[in-house]
């Protein structure tokens, strides 16, 4: 892959090295690290905004807590206690 300059300012610069070198890596790993991060986190925050729509549907809360009984939650008493 061909290098490329971005410019930044030298604070945001500082910050970046200071970040890298936190972590052990070079600003350029540290970069590639975190552009990595970042879109994982937006896929991860998009498939969070898919599971809550899916599951505020009437009945696939009960449905999936039948299909996976072991991992269903504790269910609780009107005081918010374990049954």
């Amino acid at each position: 892959m061909a290098d490329t300059t971005v410019k930044v300012d030298s604070e945001t610069r500082d910050r970046f090295a200071a970040l890298a070198a936190a972590r052990g890596q070079s600003v350029r790993a540290y970069l590639a690290q975190l552009a990595i991060e970042e879109e994982n986190q937006l896929k991860l925050n998009k498939a969070t905004q898919v599971f809550r729509e899916v599951t505020s549907k009437p009945g696939i809360a009960e449905a999936f807590d039948a299909a996976f009984p072991d991992d269903a939650p504790a269910r609780r008493t009107r005081t918010g206690r374990a049954a």
